[in-house]
């Protein structure tokens, strides 16, 4: 797919500033390129099908498909999965670890969990070995008192046995580092001495926070992904620059925000679930220009489903991700909760003879029964496609792809439960809309919040399909499909700003505090924050600082987020603020009981340049009403009208139940409901009660 705008070169003659954000997933890379110029802003869509293993050969050709070269770019922002794919898949780089004596197994041991909570079942591998974790003489004390000194010769001896070991990595993590470092950094120069390329982590470098399996963990999974992020940015960076493109490269992070590509391979477990993060910082970006403050956001694919929770405008962030069981990383993420239900999901009746959807995926080969590519078991695309919500021929020019569908259904699902086939997809359906309700309620009722309070922004290449059903499960009042919703990932690398996040563990009683101490903190981390941003200075209109606090009573052991508002803060605030942050998400007040500080935060953002959502569709002029097509819903079939989103106007207005259909999506409205198109492009859908 290509397209583009109205733009080329302006009529003066001036030349157009062209910024590209390409989101790259597992089965398409996609491409929003914007033109700006005098008489505005111009818009250029591609997506084309991902390449592995050189996902940079895919990118270049989005650019391509455009119609334009990389000479032509002035700016490219990168969403990767990279990273991601590589922990899940364990084709990581081959990791070795240098820790203090007694605490090799650290990783291992972890928090005494199971895989599998009940029944001796589930197996763990950790990232790095037994046999490439090596201990040495030194140790640091909580208070960051020196009781062992560092033994240097133990150091350069585990070295060299790591390197002859075939280690192309290595993690340099000595236990209570985030108080002293002194001994990180002295090991840290004698391996780099030794160590042939610059893949050397010093754990208090990424996460100066306490918790060393945590903090172990995630200097680990930076390891063992730095290798791989870093041939991955310079072969793009190569690619790119063969093609003439002379300017900067800018790659997301899983916090939503970007860095540039000559930084990112130094913190490379940062850019984690970069993709899932794009998407929520697009949708900020489009709530914010539809004056929307409060929204949980809904991206539903191919294989799986991501939910998030914007409140005030703000993505909520979190540093308590777990990417695969044994695996947390600890560094500030947008954070997304995963469930596994997508287009692809595959439905079956299990040993007990219930029905069953997910998380096995059909995948994109040879995926749902209706792509015609030899897949046999029913997915939720094909129960979507019975049930008249998705046209057939828009994955198959056999004519006898439904009647194929029908039949497995009433083979797999139906017969076994006594359903007839329409009936069964109705039910496979509805459990997929209960299991996205449910990751809806853990970033929501689990956290103090009321959906009904909130819109349902949907977007991803299944979202709209599924969004007012699941809306009305929850008694969300309002859907709202942003213009280009299977595009969402690759808008929100273009207004992604650039963003440094930092923690510097305290550990404190708020009692014990020494507030100049706090401020210096605070201070320090924006100071470090801003120099990043600096080398990205010409993208930066203005620059936020957020300061946080995470603090507990204590005894306890969950932390709270407390927002700062600002680095000179007092004592008697900083426990009032706690308070009431407790008190709001526990309706529990524990006034006999002290609040310790444990970490101090700071997120320095650069804000770049807006873009206008408005400019992502313009109405074609078209017909608007393409025809009808049976729906099924609530037990009978139904007359839908099938709608062109290309060549719909603001203002227009459609009764459920309808299907509106475009390029990269589709969007089902259920009866009694009604979508209007607003002022810049996104269908605004009133849910029925």
């Amino acid at each position: 797919m290509g397209g583009e705008g109205a733009f080329g070169r302006s009529v003066d003659g001036t030349r157009l500033r062209r910024v590209a954000g390409i989101d790259v997933g597992g089965t398409f890379t996609d491409l929003i390129l914007t033109e700006t110029g005098p008489e505005g802003t111009g818009i250029r869509l591609a997506k084309v099908p991902t390449t592995l293993p050189n996902q940079a050969d895919g990118v270049i050709a989005a650019i391509a498909a455009t119609g334009l070269t990389p000479a032509d770019l002035d700016l490219v922002i990168h969403g990767t999965t990279a990273t991601t794919n590589a922990i899940l898949e364990r084709k990581t780089a081959r990791v070795g670890l240098i820790t203090t004596r007694g605490f090799r197994d650290t990783l291992e041991l972890g928090r005494r969990t199971r895989p599998k909570p009940y029944g001796l079942m589930g197996t763990f591998e950790p990232l790095v070995p037994r046999e490439l974790r090596l201990e040495v003489t030194e140790r640091v004390g909580s208070r960051g008192e020196v009781f062992a000194a560092l033994d240097e010769d133990e150091v350069a001896a585990a070295a060299r046995s790591l390197l002859a070991s075939g280690c192309e990595s290595v993690v340099i993590h000595f236990l209570h580092s985030y108080a002293n470092p002194s001994h990180e950094l002295r090991a840290g120069a004698i391996v780099s001495a030794i160590w042939p390329n610059d893949y050397v982590t010093l754990g208090h470098q990424l996460l100066s926070e306490y918790r060393e399996y945590e903090r172990g963990t995630t200097a680990s999974v930076n390891a063992a992904v730095q290798p791989i992020l870093d041939r991955y940015v310079r072969r793009l960076q190569d690619e790119l620059k063969r093609g003439g493109f002379a300017r900067d490269l800018l790659v997301m992070n899983g916090n939503g925000g970007t860095v540039s590509a000559d930084l990112v391979a130094r913190e490379a477990a940062k850019t984690v679930m970069s993709g899932p993060a794009s998407g929520v910082m697009a949708a900020a970006a489009t709530l914010a220009q539809s004056e929307i403050r409060n929204a949980i956001t809904y991206d539903m694919g191919g294989t799986s489903t991501d939910v998030a929770l914007i409140f005030g405008g703000i993505p909520e962030v979190s540093s308590e991700l777990t990417i695969d069981y044994g695996l947390p990383i600890h560094v500030p993420m947008v954070d997304v909760r995963t469930v596994g239900a997508g287009g692809g999901s595959i439905a079956s009746i299990d040993a007990a003879g219930m029905l069953k959807v997910g998380p096995e995926s059909a995948g994109s080969n040879p995926g749902p029964i209706a792509y015609g590519r030899g897949g046999n078991r029913v997915t939720i695309t094909d129960a979507n496609t019975l049930t008249g919500r998705l046209d057939p021929s828009r994955f198959s020019q056999s004519s006898q792809s439904v009647e194929v569908i029908r039949q497995a259904l009433e083979a797999q699902i139906g017969g076994p439960i006594g359903l007839s086939p329409e009936a069964a997809a109705a039910a496979v359906i509805q459990l997929a809309n209960t299991h996205m309700a449910g990751a809806i309620r853990m970033v929501s009722l689990s956290r103090g919040y009321d959906p009904r309070d909130f819109v349902l922004f949907a977007f991803g290449g299944a979202g709209p399909l599924h969004a007012v059903a699941v809306a009305r499960e929850l008694g969300i009042p309002e859907v709202l499909v942003p213009a280009r919703p299977g595009l969402t990932n690759a808008l929100g690398c273009l207004v992604a700003d650039l963003r440094q996040d930092f923690v510097q563990t305290v550990n404190r009683p708020v009692g014990d505090l020494d507030m100049d101490q706090v401020a210096d903190i605070l201070r320090s981390q924006r100071l470090r924050g801003e120099a990043i941003n600096a080398a990205e200075q010409d993208e930066i209109v203005s620059t936020v600082v957020l300061h946080g606090a995470d603090m507990q009573f204590r005894g306890q052991t969950h932390l709270i987020r407390v927002a700062l508002p600002g680095p000179e803060v007092s004592r008697e605030d900083l426990q009032a603020l706690f308070e009431a942050a407790y008190f709001k998400r526990f309706q529990v007040q524990l006034p006999e009981i002290r609040a310790v500080l444990v970490n101090l935060t700071t997120s320095v953002i650069g804000r770049r340049r807006t873009l206008s959502v408005d400019a992502l569709i313009r109405p074609s002029g078209g017909p608007k009403l393409l025809g009808s097509r049976q729906f099924f819903a609530d037990g009978a079939w139904l007359d839908a009208g099938v709608w062109d989103r290309e060549a719909l106007s603001a203002g227009d207005r459609i009764p459920g139940p309808a299907v509106i259909q475009q390029l990269d999506a589709t969007t089902v409205i259920e009866p009694g409901s009604t979508a209007e198109v607003d002022a810049i492009g996104n269908l605004r859908i009133k849910v029925r009660d």
